[in-house]
Formats: C-alpha cells, sequence, structure tokens
C-alpha cells in the first residue's frame, strides 16, 4: 500500500491552522496525516517522530527556532522535507533565504483564505508533477478523492478567530495558576501543555489566568 504524505502545518493562529487542514482534507489527504501547531518547539517536538514530507510554517522570527531553523532540524530525520513560508514581514533577505532553501511559497500576511488556498494548491499541483519520488504518492490520494484526477474544487471553509490561549499566557487549571508552554490543535480538539507539567490538557479544561 501506498504510505500517505504527512503535513505539518505550524502557526500561531488557529484559523490558519484550521484552513489548511479542511484544505488538505479535501484533497483525500486523511486527518491522520496532517499535524497542527502553535509554535516551532511543539512542532519540532511532534516533527522528529512524525517525520512530515510537507511543512507549512510562519517564519515565527522572534521564537528560539524560526521557521527556517524548524526545517533544517527536521531534515535530519526527514532529508527530502518539502518547505511553505508564511510572513508578516517580506523583506529581500526573506526572499533569498527562502529561494536557499527551495520554499515552495513565502506568502505575506495578512493574506486571504483564498490567497493561502491558491498557494496550497499550487504547491500540491507542483509535486504531483515534479517530484517523482512523490508523484505516485500524491496522485493516488487525488484520484481516490476525485474520479478525473487533479485539484477538486472545494468550497471556503470558514476561518475561526486566534485562540483564546496561546504559548507564554497565563492560565488556571484545577484551581492553580500555569503558563502555557505549547498548544497543539490535531484531531479531536486542541490540547494545552504547562510549562513544567507533563501531559497535554484539552483547552476547555482552562481559563485565561
Amino acid at each position: 500500500m501506498t504510505e500517505p504524505l504527512r503535513f505539518l502545518v505550524v502557526d500561531a493562529l488557529e484559523g490558519v491552522q484550521v484552513f489548511a487542514r479542511q484544505l488538505l482534507q479535501s484533497y483525500g489527504f486523511g486527518a491522520a496525516s496532517i499535524h497542527c501547531c502553535a509554535d516551532t518547539e511543539a512542532a519540532l517536538a511532534q516533527g522528529l517522530g512524525f517525520k512530515p514530507d510537507f511543512l507549512i510554517t510562519d517564519w515565527f522570527p522572534k521564537s528560539p527556532i524560526t521557521g527556517i531553523q524548524l526545517h533544517e532540524r527536521l531534515r535530519q530525520v526527514q532529508p527530502a522535507l518539502r518547505l511553505a513560508l508564511m510572513s508578516f514581514e517580506v523583506t529581500p533577505e526573506h526572499e533569498r533565504q527562502a529561494r536557499a532553501t527551495n520554499a515552495h511559497f513565502l506568502l505575506r500576511k495578512p493574506f486571504t483564505a483564498e490567497q493561502l488556498k491558491a498557494a496550497i494548491s499550487g504547491s500540491l499541483d507542483g509535486l504531483a508533477k515534479d517530484a517523482p519520488s512523490l508523484h505516485q504518492r500524491l496522485t493516488s490520494v487525488m484520484r481516490a478523492s476525485q474520479p478525473s484526477g487533479g485539484l477538486p474544487r472545494v468550497p471556503m471553509p470558514f476561518i475561526p478567530p486566534e485562540p483564546v490561549i496561546k504559548p507564554g499566557d497565563r492560565v488556571r487549571y484545577n484551581g492553580q495558576s500555569h503558563v502555557a508552554q505549547h498548544v497543539v490543535h490535531r484531531q479531536g480538539g486542541t490540547v494545552v501543555q504547562l510549562k513544567g507539567q507533563p501531559g497535554f490538557v484539552p483547552v476547555d479544561k482552562l481559563q485565561p489566568g
């Protein structure tokens, strides 16, 4: 059986994650093959085991691990990892670095849902044509989702607002104050890892601190 393509979407905005997930699922990719994270540290922890084929990430210029650095680290376990970038600031240096990593796109924020849809769709279409190692895996999914092949037409999903809880926010859990360290959006809902605490807590169990 052909192994499905794996996608890792990293953005602080839940709306971007939800839209990217819905779009990829509309093309026929299963929910288990799409992981979403709100920050690069959580993405690195998940990505080392998940070994994504395609990383779609914000630039995260002020994070301990930038989007470019996340790509470099994950290439240690997945050398053929493809990259796509999003950033509020797009300078000639950003464009140079994006070209140096062969990024499929560098999308300037803020963008519309239609612009993100066009960028991701174009990347998938390009992969199906230009990457022999991924061609069979990609086109088999496309044909399963649309008998005539190619990228399906999908309605524009609703993009929800920015999450109430973000990494670094103070929250209350079981009557005590904590700091949210990682926020992960995955199948079944959003979970949060609290600083100094093992495991993840469902976001609906937390209150802004």
